[in-house]
């Protein structure tokens, strides 16, 4: 009996959170691809830049945060939002849609990506 509480608690303990680090990392590496190949533009700081450059800083971000980030929405907020500098938030500008702050366009994009997973 009790070697099976031990195995069960091992499950739990490593192998539940393994799975959930799998899963946020495949979020993650969806996002930051669709951001490399997005037509979109990314603004920071007044400065426009194209999808793969604004891919490159992201990342830069992305491993300067990682002790910070659990979950992909935490990748988007300390990665993906704003200027830690300046604090101005990052925006997207697409041809077919109004300009939004690039954390509600990831976000979109992260629910589109988990809708997709599952169904």
């Amino acid at each position: 009996m009790a070697g099976n509480l031990i195995k069960f608690l091992v499950i739990i303990l490593v192998v539940v959170p393994a799975a959930a680090y799998a899963d946020t990392q495949k979020e993650i590496m969806h996002l930051l691809d669709f951001v490399a190949k997005t037509a979109c533009k990314y603004e920071r700081n007044g400065t426009i830049y194209d999808g793969a450059e604004a891919q490159i800083h992201i990342k830069k971000k992305y491993h300067y945060f990682m002790d910070k980030i659990e979950s992909a929405e935490d990748f988007i907020k300390y990665s993906a939002t704003e200027s830690t500098m300046s604090g101005k938030k990052y925006k997207i500008l697409c041809a077919d849609m109004p300009v939004q702050n690039s954390a509600d366009w990831l976000l979109d994009e992260l629910k589109k990506f988990r809708q997709s997973r599952v169904g």
